[in-house]
């Protein structure tokens, strides 16, 4: 049995504005403005982070920040979105099942409070961005079982080899998912080098598959790429977890490329506006929009 999270109305209702338009939403109630490109999906970048701004221990290290009530609050936002990304790095060290646990009655109008609770209907599509076809998928891989009990759905595999592993893409398409081939050059977000993705490629192909709306929850390179400059206008909320514990030097820290300006000056390499700050629990969210 999954465990059933449970994310509080009142508590929801403050992530509102950051969030993709909920398809259950009555016509009485305010639409969260979509994106100015229709080309691309809604997008939503999430993670959680120490007060040193790190996101693991160490490269490959699973790493565990959220407490229960931010946990549940990340199941909440996967329940919002049509979609989910990380990166291979994230696939390979915690073999997540990118699905999405939260209540049926926590997130479904109407829904009758005296039957038990189950875990939402509505599962987002995993996407990995993985250029050189090295996640070890296998047939007990938690996405993929997962997905054989009926909680979750198969991954799309975004990557730059033109004929990636048969056995993998079998085993993936037998399940419902598919790889995403797409040109690459340089180094890529999640990658350890030799190709990168531009986002807005990425993008719009996770658009053209009918997924309006993403959640990107990392690893560190992939959250480090789309704050910088030439890819941060492809973002339309950004939710951060901050738990209030320091992890120490050494870790995968959340720190974008230093920006310059026409004087090579040092200036802020990101800045959020219409910031938002909630408690949940020992946690803070933090939520807002950059600022180009």
């Amino acid at each position: 049995m999954a465990e059933v999270l449970h994310f509080p109305a009142e508590d929801a209702a403050k992530l509102e504005q950051y969030l993709p338009p909920c398809s259950s939403t009555s016509p009485s109630e305010p639409a969260t403005a979509q994106p100015a490109d229709q080309q691309r999906p809604f997008v939503t970048l999430t993670f959680a982070t120490s007060l040193d701004s790190s996101l693991a221990l160490a490269p490959g290290v699973r790493t565990a920040l959220s407490g229960p009530q931010s946990k549940a609050m990340t199941h909440y936002l996967r329940s919002r979105h049509d979609a989910i990304l990380v990166g291979v790095g994230t696939a390979v060290a915690d073999d997540p099942g990118l699905n999405c646990r939260i209540a049926t009655d926590d997130n479904t109008p109407g829904a009758d409070v005296n039957v038990p609770s189950a875990v939402s209907a509505h599962q987002p599509r995993p996407i990995v961005i993985d250029p050189h076809d090295r996640w070890p998928l296998k047939h007990d891989s938690r996405v993929l079982a997962t997905q054989r009990r009926g909680l979750g759905l198969a991954p799309f595999v975004v990557t730059a080899v033109r004929e990636p592993d048969a056995t993998k893409r079998q085993l993936l398409e037998s399940h419902g998912g598919k790889y995403i081939i797409l040109n690459a050059s340089g180094d890529a977000p999640g990658s350890s080098g030799g190709a990168r993705f531009r986002w807005e490629d990425v993008l719009a192909r996770v658009a053209s598959n009918g997924l309006r709306s993403i959640m990107i929850e990392g690893g560190g390179s992939i959250i480090n790429t789309l704050l910088a400059p030439e890819n941060s206008s492809l973002l339309d909320s950004v939710i951060i977890t901050i738990a209030p514990t320091w992890l120490g030097r050494g870790g995968v820290v959340v720190s974008p490329n230093r920006v310059y300006d026409t004087n090579n000056q040092a200036t802020a390499a990101a800045r959020l506006t219409d910031v938002k700050w909630q408690q949940l629990g020992d946690d803070v969210v933090l939520c807002g929009r950059l600022h180009s």
